[in-house]
């Protein structure tokens, strides 16, 4: 379902599949199918960075950096005493935290770990020592294919017979880290043929720690499974590679994502991580909300991770061109592929309408994916159907040609000549014609 509210840079797609006694198609259930970009490397929160007379004695910028490269290393030789011996002994509850954040970092396979200071003035102006600004790099071996970067604050302080040491965070004064997964409580990791799935403790409901393991384990199969799929109708131009994050709550699912709304009813989200500055530079990463997908059904699962995955392969939270009811459309197409789901099941909401209003004059555009309840599920199902007769009168590989036909054309997004454009050269017909196709596509499968 859409991201609502930027749509610019992000959307998603629905999924509808509850955990109720058999399938059940759930309008309402936006299942998150989606994308959202988050560019990362950016403060949460704004500061001061003047100096203030009377503030703490500032280290200098080689001490600090002395001590951010004892802790870097620390965290890739998975060190746990050299990493706490640069923690204030003094202040046990930040210094548990920062037990907790090594044990987890010491499941996941970093590449790379690297805090450097990003600002040589204070981040706030305070009394309780020197809180900086730094810049976290950080790489996933195995999947990230470039340096991901992201903002975190500490303090520093002087004490006596240990010198500057870390003594705490940005929390106290407003100042928030860009969120990670790991930064929350105990972290598991586990690990498929070409995913990794990184959970906080909760995430998955379960009696034990065995079987909530089980329940990730099952994650990243689907994941695995979704990826050949994929790669069956879009090709092997991607990583064939994804992470995917499960926070404990909705609430820490929305910090990752960078989305402000509710995401209570959405299952699972595409987005970008470690974008410094904007520039498309981030890596992928799949984030599962735990309530919404802990009541989806087996093949409701498969239907949403397929669709994020599409997302992932054709590169839908960098894509800000490609018409909403393309990138969505595609990925649904894909998701019920195998899923064995009858048209007027998986198109309900769009039948109910056509039944009450006709069927629509014209594909779905920003507006209807930025809307809500019914209609917006009527306009993922729109989409896809217009995805599936592209498949069957043309065939697979001229719908993924249209897409990524689209997404090359030199017009703005919303551009209406960007379409038309698209659809002359991948299909030999232009909007309306396209237009009329698809509504009596509509018409004979749901009327």
């Amino acid at each position: 379902m859409p991201a609502k509210g930027n749509l610019d840079s992000r959307a998603t797609a629905p999924a509808m599949f509850a955990g109720l006694a058999g399938l059940a198609i759930v309008a309402n259930l936006l299942a998150g199918v989606g994308y959202i970009a988050f560019h990362d490397g950016e403060s949460r929160a704004a500061a001061s960075s003047r100096p203030v007379a009377g503030a703490p004695s500032a280290p200098s910028a080689a001490t600090v950096n002395s001590l951010l490269q004892r802790r870097s290393r620390a965290v890739l030789d998975r060190d746990r005493a050299a990493f706490l011996a640069t923690v204030d002994p003094s202040g046990q509850a930040f210094r548990a935290g920062q037990r907790t954040l090594f044990d987890n970092l010491a499941k996941v396979p970093l590449a790379l770990w690297k805090e450097t200071l990003a600002d040589t003035r204070p981040a706030v102006a305070a009394d309780d020592g020197w809180t900086a600004r730094l810049r976290l790099t950080y790489r996933l071996r195995g999947f990230d294919r470039r340096d991901l970067v992201s903002t975190e604050y500490l303090t520093f302080d002087r004490r006596p017979g240990t010198g500057w040491t870390i003594s705490g965070d940005g929390a106290a004064h407003g100042l928030r880290d860009d969120p990670q997964i790991w930064n929350g409580g105990g972290l598991t990791v586990v690990h498929g043929r070409r995913s990794i799935v990184l959970a906080e403790d909760g995430a998955v409901a379960g009696p034990d720690s065995a079987a909530r393991t089980a329940g990730l384990r099952d994650i990243a199969a689907r994941l695995d499974q979704g990826i050949g799929t994929v790669s069956g109708v879009v090709g092997d131009r991607w990583s064939r590679r994804v992470v995917a994050l499960v926070p404990a709550t909705e609430q820490e699912a929305e910090e990752l994502v960078g989305d402000v709304r509710n995401l209570g009813d959405i299952a699972a989200l595409a987005t970008v991580t470690g974008d410094e500055g904007g520039r498309g530079t981030g890596e992928d990463r799949v984030v599962i909300t735990p309530t919404a997908f802990g009541r989806l059904t087996a093949l409701g699962r498969h239907v949403v991770l397929t669709h994020e995955l599409v997302h992932v392969a054709m590169g839908g939270a960098r894509d800000g061109k490609t018409p909403m009811w393309l990138i969505e459309g595609l990925a649904d197409y894909v998701g019920y592929k195998k899923a064995g789901v009858s048209t007027k099941a998986a198109g309900r909401e769009l039948a109910d309408l056509i039944a009450t209003s006709g069927v629509p004059a014209a594909l779905p555009g920003t507006k209807e994916f930025a809307g809500s309840g019914d209609r917006l599920s009527a306009a993922y199902e729109e989409a896809w159907l217009a995805c599936r007769m592209v498949a069957e009168r043309y065939g697979e590989d001229r719908l993924v040609r249209l897409y990524r036909t689209a997404e090359a054309e030199p017009q703005d997004a919303g551009d209406p000549r960007l379409q038309d454009r698209a659809l002359r050269s991948v299909l030999g017909i232009g909007t309306d014609r396209f237009d009329a196709l698809w509504r009596a596509y509509v018409r004979r499968e749901l009327a």
